[in-house]
């Protein structure tokens, strides 16, 4: 399936930090962390290669998610959505920052979600 036909528009979307961790810990054979002692920056990373998948921050009024994905959809959502960024303190070319707010569906954000984890877990 194109990445087009998977991210359109269709209900409201998650907003808060716990709504973005419990949508990780869903995958299964992942935990929360904290490793920067700094309780605005949550990392979800899989047992096991401790990899991470998802840091989730709250930055300039909203909550934040940092998802991998590959370089063409970084690109391609980055012009689709204007929630979507070049991700913050990550490689831009394979990683993009996702703002909760409201521009994107639960159903597509689980999807990002969902790609992250498998593109980490090589």
């Amino acid at each position: 399936m194109s990445v087009e036909k998977r991210f359109t528009k269709e209900d409201s979307a998650m907003k808060t930090r716990n709504e973005a961790v419990e949508a990780c810990l869903q995958l299964g054979m992942c935990y929360e962390d904290y490793p920067f002692h700094d309780s605005n920056w949550t990392v979800m990373r899989h047992n096991g290669t401790q990899k991470s998948f998802a840091m989730i921050y709250y930055r300039n009024g909203f909550m934040c998610i940092n998802l991998k994905a590959t370089p063409d959809d970084c690109v391609l959502l980055r012009h689709m959505f204007s929630s979507v960024e070049a991700a913050y303190h990550m490689n831009k070319k394979h990683w993009i920052t996702l703002r909760l707010d409201g521009d994107m569906t639960d159903d597509q954000i689980l999807k990002l979600i969902e790609d992250s984890y498998t593109l980490t877990l090589k």
